[in-house]
C-alpha cells in the first residue's frame, strides 16, 4: 500500500509534465483553437482612453453600424511579440488605408502612453482594459491578438499572435478584403 502513496507523486508530475511539453510544442498552432465570438455580435463594452493620451477611448459603439470593416488589435507595452507587430499594424494603416483600433490589456497607464510614443501611434481609438474584463468579454487567450470586426458590428476573423510573417499578413488582407466585400 505504501508503494501507491510512493508513486502517486511521481504519476502527478507525468502528467503535469505532459501537459506542459504539449503546451509548449513549436507546432501547435495557436489561430486552430476556435473563437466562441467569431460570427457573434461584438460584446458590449466602455473603455475609458488610456491616461495621459489626446486618442480618445473605445466602446462598442465606436465598432457597431460602421459600415466598413475594422481591424480591432489588443495589446500591451509589456508584451514583446506586441512591439514586433507594431509597424506592421502601422503599415495597414499608412498603406492600406485600414481603420485601426486598439485594446491596451492589462497595461499601467504611464507604461502604454510611453510605449505609443517611442514606436508611434496608428490607432483611431484605444480603450484601457486595466483590469481584463473587455478581454475576457472578447475572449482573448492573450497578447497580441486581432480581430476584424465587420460594418455591422460582427467579429468576423480572428488571429492570435503577433502579425509579422507574410503568411499572416496575408490572413489578415484577406479577411479584411472579405469582409469589405460583404458589407
Amino acid at each position: 500500500m505504501s508503494r501507491i502513496f510512493l508513486a502517486i507523486p511521481a504519476l502527478v508530475a507525468l502528467v503535469i509534465g505532459g501537459f506542459l511539453f504539449w503546451g509548449l510544442n513549436p507546432d501547435r498552432d495557436p489561430n486552430s483553437v476556435p473563437s466562441a465570438r467569431i460570427y457573434q455580435p461584438i460584446p458590449t463594452f466602455n473603455l475609458p482612453a488610456v491616461q495621459g493620451m489626446r486618442t480618445p477611448g473605445l466602446s462598442a459603439n465606436d465598432l457597431r453600424a460602421t459600415g466598413e470593416p475594422i481591424l480591432v488589435n489588443v495589446f500591451a507595452s509589456w508584451c514583446v511579440p506586441c512591439r514586433a507587430e507594431h509597424a506592421v499594424l502601422t503599415r495597414f494603416v499608412e498603406k492600406d488605408g485600414v481603420r485601426l483600433m486598439g485594446i491596451n490589456y492589462q497595461d499601467q497607464p504611464q507604461d502604454a502612453k510611453q510605449w505609443l510614443e517611442d514606436l508611434g501611434n496608428p490607432y483611431e481609438r484605444i480603450g484601457s482594459d486595466i483590469d481584463g474584463r473587455v478581454g475576457v468579454d472578447w475572449a482573448i487567450s492573450g497578447v497580441p491578438e486581432t480581430f476584424i470586426v465587420d460594418g455591422s458590428g460582427t467579429i468576423v476573423f480572428r488571429y492570435v499572435g503577433p502579425i509579422v510573417d507574410p503568411s499572416a499578413q496575408a490572413a489578415v488582407r484577406a479577411a479584411l478584403k472579405t469582409a469589405k466585400e460583404a458589407s
